[in-house]
């Protein structure tokens, strides 16, 4: 049975970066109290009309030429996003579209800022079943199009972005050496485009699309207890501690969770990928982003590497890489 090894990656963000201090001209807020809350400085923002497709079609292009891949020879693709094009067709349908993926076939994963990790585990499935030679999984957010920008809760968090892995088999035994998912149904903490049922039947009826939301109290609360013993279970399973990894790429919500789960993990922030500084949260593109900026940035050779995500849902989950 062959192991997921990861051939490729790429990001990109739209060109367009907003300061807290623009945020601060159309919403009841400031530089001083959004980093001193969330540690953020700058999000990219698609001002262009690029939209979520656009993004993870760019961020796929570059992951393939990385991995030596013709998209012709990808035989899946998935896309993991809750800022979708549109309800139908899949986002990831698109993408095949524009790369001329003519034998993959291509759906959405919808599990919000868990979602590359939820990604990444079912593409090991379909490589780990030999039927595949190689897949593309893709974290692709236009958070921008969704904000309420009178809502200063959510709106100064949120950033644009896409990234991209191309996993392929591995006769060796794989990168992808354990994970654990979860879910939890509590879609009341955080949510995004909740389309309210029909009420009465009338000409006048259109559907509409709730702008995101969130409870940015209770989100820190619940992560920050939640996820950490979370990840000190999963290691235990696998004979590991936390010492034992070598870099860990969280969910990037905000530089003040990932500070607090380093804590409570007993570990140096150094160890922790972070982009939220300049990007934001990106919702499910950030753990993608960071993954690709960590195998350029550092030799990963014999490494341990753990990646960790949770959003609404409530999902959470963790894939741990060997490389």
């Amino acid at each position: 049975m062959p192991g997921t090894k990861i051939l490729g990656s790429g990001h990109y963000v739209p060109a367009d970066i907003v300061t807290n201090d623009d945020l601060a001209k159309i919403v009841d807020t400031s530089d001083e109290w959004i980093q001193s809350h969330t540690g953020i400085k700058s999000r990219h923002v698609s001002l262009r009309g690029e939209n979520t497709s656009d993004l993870a079609t760019q961020a796929a292009r570059k992951a393939l030429a990385e991995a030596g891949v013709k998209p012709e020879q990808l035989g899946f693709i998935i896309v993991t996003t809750f800022t979708p094009d549109g309800l139908a067709p899949s986002t990831a349908a698109l993408v095949q579209r524009n790369l001329e993926a003519s034998q993959a076939w291509a759906f959405d994963i919808s599990t919000a800022c868990a979602g590359f990790v939820f990604g990444l585990s079912t593409a090991d499935k379909f490589i780990r079943s030999g039927q595949y030679q190689y897949g593309l999984v893709i974290a692709a957010e236009v958070n921008s199009k969704m904000m309420n920008f009178k809502d200063r809760t959510s709106t100064v968090f949120f950033g644009d972005g896409a990234g991209a892995a191309v996993v392929g088999a591995d006769d060796q035994g794989g990168q992808v050496v354990a994970e654990e998912m979860h879910t939890v149904g509590d879609a009341e903490v955080v949510h995004s485009g909740q389309i309210p049922p029909l009420t009465e039947l009338s000409a006048d009826n259109y559907p509409s699309i709730d702008a995101f939301a969130q409870q940015g109290r209770m989100v820190y609360q619940e992560v920050t207890e939640i996820i950490p013993d979370h990840i000190i279970s999963f290691l235990a399973k696998q004979n590991l501690t936390p010492d034992d990894i070598d870099f860990y790429i969280p969910h990037q919500a905000n530089l003040r969770i990932i500070e607090k789960i380093a804590e409570k993990l007993g570990q140096p922030i150094k160890k922790f990928a972070q982009n939220v500084v300049d990007y934001g949260n990106s919702s499910s593109a950030g753990i993608a982003m960071g993954l690709d900026q960590l195998r350029k940035s550092e030799n990963l050779s014999g490494k341990r590497v753990l990646v960790t995500g949770f959003g609404a849902g409530f999902t959470y989950g963790t894939v741990l890489l060997e490389t």
